[in-house]
C-alpha cells in the first residue's frame, strides 16, 4: 500500500471538470488515487456545490475512483444513490445520519465503500461502535462547508487515536483527512497516521496539478517511511 492522494474538485474549475480530472491522472502510484467530490446542500453546511447529476457525468469522464463526501441533510435517503451511480467511496456525516449502521450496510449493498466523517468538534470515542461498520473514517481538519480554510492541528489527536485502534485491530478502516492539507501540513498528518490525504487548493492552484500530487505523496513517504510498502 502507498499513501493515497485525493485531489478535491472543490478547488477545480467547475466548467472544465473532465479536463481537471485528467490533469491529476497518471501512471499507477503517480497520479491521483481518488478524486474527492464535495457535495453540499446549503442546509447541513452553508455552501451549495454539486449533486448527483454532476457526479454521474464525472463518472463517465474519468477512470479515477470517486470519493464522494456528502455534507448533506438526510444522507440515509440520498447517499445510496451515489453508490448506485458508481462512486467508489461514499462518506456521510455522523452528525447528519439517522441510522449510520444501516446506512453503511446500504452503501455497501449498493456497491460502494462506506465512509463516516466527523466534524472537528465531534469526539471519535462516541462513535467507535458505529465505526466498526465502516470502511473509511474521514477526519475533518476544518469546519465543513468551504474550501481554502486553515488546517486545525488539534484534530491530529483524533487521527492518532484512530490509527492506534486500527493498528491494534479494534477498527478495520482507512483513515482519511480533509481540510487545509498542503505542503506545510501534510507531513504532520502523515506522522499522525493518515492513510488518505484530501488536497484541494494545494493541487488545483498549482501550475501543474499532476506534479503537485506527486510532490505531496513524496512528502508523505519522507515523513512516515515506515508505514508504506514501496
Amino acid at each position: 500500500m502507498h499513501p493515497l492522494i485525493a485531489p478535491s474538485i472543490l478547488s477545480a474549475d467547475f466548467a472544465r471538470l473532465a479536463d481537471e480530472a485528467d490533469a491529476v491522472t497518471g501512471p499507477q502510484g503517480e497520479g491521483a488515487d481518488w478524486l474527492h467530490v464535495d457535495v453540499m446542500d446549503a442546509h447541513f453546511v452553508p455552501n451549495l456545490t454539486i449533486g448527483l447529476p454532476v457526479v454521474e457525468s464525472l463518472l463517465r469522464a474519468t477512470a479515477v475512483p470517486l470519493d464522494c463526501h456528502l455534507m448533506i441533510e438526510d444522507p440515509d435517503r440520498w447517499a445510496p444513490g451515489y453508490a448506485e451511480a458508481g462512486a467508489y467511496n461514499v462518506t456521510v456525516h455522523v452528525e447528519a445520519a439517522e441510522d449510520p449502521v444501516m446506512l453503511a450496510k446500504n452503501l455497501r449493498a449498493a456497491g460502494a465503500m462506506a465512509g463516516l466523517s466527523l466534524k472537528p468538534g465531534t469526539p471519535l470515542e462516541d462513535h467507535l461502535d458505529v465505526l466498526r461498520h465502516y470502511d473509511t473514517l474521514l477526519v475533518m481538519s476544518v469546519e465543513p462547508g468551504f474550501g481554502g480554510q486553515s488546517f486545525l492541528p488539534h484534530v491530529l489527536d483524533k487521527v492518532r487515536t484512530a490509527r492506534r485502534l486500527v493498528d491494534t485491530g479494534h477498527l478495520r478502516l482507512l483513515v482519511e483527512i480533509d481540510g487545509g492539507v498542503n505542503a506545510d501540513t501534510i507531513e504532520a498528518a502523515a506522522e499522525a497516521g493518515v492513510d488518505c490525504f484530501v488536497a484541494g487548493s494545494a493541487v488545483y492552484s498549482a501550475e501543474d496539478p499532476g506534479r503537485a500530487v506527486r510532490e505531496l505523496r513524496a512528502q508523505v513517504l519522507r515523513a512516515a517511511p515506515h508505514r508504506w510498502v514501496t
